[in-house]
């Protein structure tokens, strides 16, 4: 299945071309929240003059992550697959972090900061055998999560959140990812719709697991 793969959840962007588990070409900039202006030339020069009717899929990270970074990559996606009527892939960012890990033989507690010591977080069994999810998408307090960790023998703490987490965290069966493998990537998004339904472009939504600021603010100020 050639999938075209784009992320902009959080303060990094990538995009990737694959065949399968092939990589054609990708991109991976961390240059901060300047998706608007960076990522919709990364999908060009990946795509790299090939057509994008040639396409079985556009995968994209679909949340949680940035409110403003997940709205550029799913808008992006569903502007790319209109045109062609090509079938969409939703991918969780933080399974597709844990997709940096196939073979590590570890749980991954894939993490992304959501302010005020409470993270965007999911656990994932890796091994040989690929990714097993252990928990749903959540939005959870460091302090319920280091709970869970405990009963883990040997537990791997990437994404944005994850140097946040680690240092305020004394558990010792807690380790902080590699550099190269800490941030989700759009390699790691085709990795993971590989087994995934596509759905039509008209279909694919954010996930924010919460409300954004203003949508808090406003709430409080109207009383509802």
């Amino acid at each position: 299945m050639k999938i075209l793969a784009i992320d902009s959840s959080a303060i990094t962007a990538s995009a990737a071309l694959c065949d399968g588990e092939r990589v054609i070409k990708s991109e991976f900039l961390n240059l901060g929240l300047t998706h608007s202006e960076t990522l919709m030339p990364m999908i060009k020069r990946v795509m790299n003059g090939e057509d994008f009717k040639s396409l079985d899929a556009i995968a994209v990270t679909a949340g949680p992550g940035s409110f403003t970074g997940v709205r550029i990559g799913v808008s992006s996606a569903k502007g790319l697959a209109f045109n062609n009527d090509t079938p969409c892939i939703s991918v969780s960012t933080l399974e597709a972090i844990a997709y940096n890990f196939l073979g590590e033989n570890a749980v991954i507690c894939a993490v992304m900061d959501a302010r005020r010591m409470q993270f965007y977080n999911a656990l994932f069994e890796v091994d040989e055998n690929g990714v097993k999810r252990l928990t749903p998408d959540r939005a959870i307090a460091l302090e319920a999560l280091e709970k869970e960790l405990k009963k883990f023998e040997s537990v791997i703490i990437a994404g944005d959140g994850a140097r946040l987490c680690f240092d305020n965290t004394s558990l010792k069966n807690v380790s902080l990812a590699d550099e190269d493998k800490i941030f989700q990537n759009a390699v790691s998004v085709a990795l993971a719709a590989q087994n995934k339904k596509t759905i039509p472009a008209s279909a694919l939504m954010p996930t924010y697991l919460r409300q954004s600021q203003a949508e808090r603010e406003l709430k409080l100020k109207t009383g509802e």
